[in-house]
Order: C-alpha cells, then structure tokens, then sequence
C-alpha cells in the first residue's frame, strides 16, 4: 500500500501562520478586553460578562444595530435586482464586451475612503455639483449634512454606484457560463424571456448570486470608511451605523471593554446571519 504524501502541508504552514498572526491573535486581544476594564498604565479589573449584558440591554447599542440591518437590507434590496438586471443587458460577444467589462469594473478600483471623499465634495451644498443641481436648478432642498433623509438617501446612493457593479460582474459570469443548447431548446419551444430567465439563467446563476448575496452582506453589514467620511455619522446620529459607532466607543471614548463586547457582538452577527444566507440559498442543493 502506498504512504500518502504528506510534504502538501509544508504549503499550507505559511498560510496557517499569517491566519493566526492576522486573525488569531487580535481576536485573543479583543476577548480579553471584553471580560475586563482597563483605566491605563496596564491596569485591568475583571468585568465578566457584564460589558455584554450592559450592550444587550443598551438603547444606543439597539439603535445602532437597527440603522446597520436597514442599511443592509436597503443595499441587497437594491444591488441585487439591479445587478442581475444590468448583467442581463450586457453583451455576450462582440467589441462592446470588454468595455462593458472594464466600465463596470472602474468604480470597484477606487480606495474606499477616496469614493467617501469624492461622494461628501460631489454633494455639498453650496460648491458640489449634485448640491448645485438639486437646490439651484431643480429647486429641491437637499441638504445631507441637515437632513437625515438626504443623508441616508446620500449613504445608499453612494453604495449602490460603488458596488453594484461587483453583482453585474458575477451574475455576468453565471450568464456567459450557459450552454448555447440551452437557449436553443428554449426558442424551438416557443418560450417567452420571462420564462427563459426564470427556468434557465436564474436557476444557473444561483451559485454565483449566492456568493454575490453573501459578499454584498458582509460588506454592507461591515461598512465603515464611506459614510463616515462622507457624513461622520450625522447629522445627530442618523447615519451612525454600528460600525462607527464601535469606532466610536474604542477611539473616541476609549471604552476599550464595552469596545470589545461590541466587536465580538458584531462579529456573531455577521457570521451567523452569514451562515443563515448560505444554508437557506444551498438547502435545494443538498437533497
């Protein structure tokens, strides 16, 4: 009988030790924050698990958490739909195909805090062109450093043209993999688009939505530079996503104990609502 190799896992060694230089250890930092209080000059004082019944049960932590799941939930609502629909009007062959391609492909290019920057100059009220246009030539008050709805109107709008193309792109890629056969049968039976969408391309770009859906959570769900360079969480607090919020905490106030609860918080959020996306889109595939 032949002795497997076993040399493969010398490869894997270099990743397993970034991983637990670049993940592990932090998170054993920020757990033993969590179960402490610290005033400096490295003094603690053990806390338990009061930090985390003190966030469950805080008002601020609530509101928080329901501005981040709205702002989510806003984004898929909107990327996702659209996404598909640009995809579907994108070309298959053809000169235009890399264009498309590498015009979709722009916005992700650009660092996260620049497209904040390049969103809060665009719309200010008084020099940006898109304050300019609305208050000036259209006469639409519009001013998102005032009005908590423009700014949220600002935040997803910012969003949306940021990463709606990374949506096209997959669901591109799920549509370019479908046999030409497919369509082929579908035209000699008489089938209407509705119906080639619904029973074809749909059903073969469940994979790649299912990545887009989790990727497009996890993000929106994680967000921060973008709109806090864009409205640093205001005007009050209607913008103040959990995520600033928690740089808030650790930065701002220097609260590294509830800091740390609410990091840890966040991060069972994410991955279970992350798991629960997962099984839910994958459940049909394993029976």
């Amino acid at each position: 009988m032949k002795t497997p190799n076993q040399m493969g896992w010398l490869f894997v060694l270099p990743v397993v030790a970034l991983v637990a230089f670049n993940a592990l250890i932090p998170m054993m930092t920020v757990v033993n924050y969590s179960v402490q209080e610290t005033f400096g000059n490295n003094i603690f004082l053990w806390e338990g698990l009061g930090w985390f019944e003190k966030l469950l049960h805080s008002e601020r932590f609530h509101a928080a958490l329901g501005r981040q799941f709205l702002f989510t939930a806003i984004i898929l609502a909107i990327e996702v739909p659209l996404g598909v629909i640009i995809a579907l009007a994108m070309p298959r062959k053809g000169f235009w195909v890399p264009v498309c391609l590498v015009t979709m492909a722009l916005p992700m290019l650009i660092p996260w805090n620049v497209v904040g920057a390049m969103w809060n100059i665009f719309t200010l009220p008084d020099i940006g062109l898109l304050g300019y246009l609305m208050n000036s030539v259209l006469g639409v008050p519009y001013d998102m450093t005032q009005d908590p709805v423009a700014a949220w109107m600002t935040i997803i709008v910012m969003d949306v043209w940021h990463w709606t193309s990374l949506v096209v792109l997959l669901a591109y890629a799920g549509l370019v993999s479908i046999p030409d056969a497919y369509y082929q049968a579908a035209r000699i039976d008489g089938a209407s688009p509705w119906s080639v969408f619904r029973y074809i391309q749909l059903p073969k770009m469940k994979t790649v939505l299912t990545i887009a859906i989790l990727l497009r959570f996890m993000d929106s769900f994680n967000i921060y530079t973008e709109p806090f360079v864009l409205t640093g969480g205001g005007p009050g607090n209607s913008t103040t996503l959990l995520s600033i919020d928690l740089v808030k905490i650790a930065l701002g106030q220097f609260d590294l104990g509830p800091a740390a609860a609410m990091s840890l918080i966040y991060f069972a959020i994410t991955l279970l609502v992350s798991w629960l996306f997962y099984t839910l889109m994958t459940k049909d595939d394993s029976k």
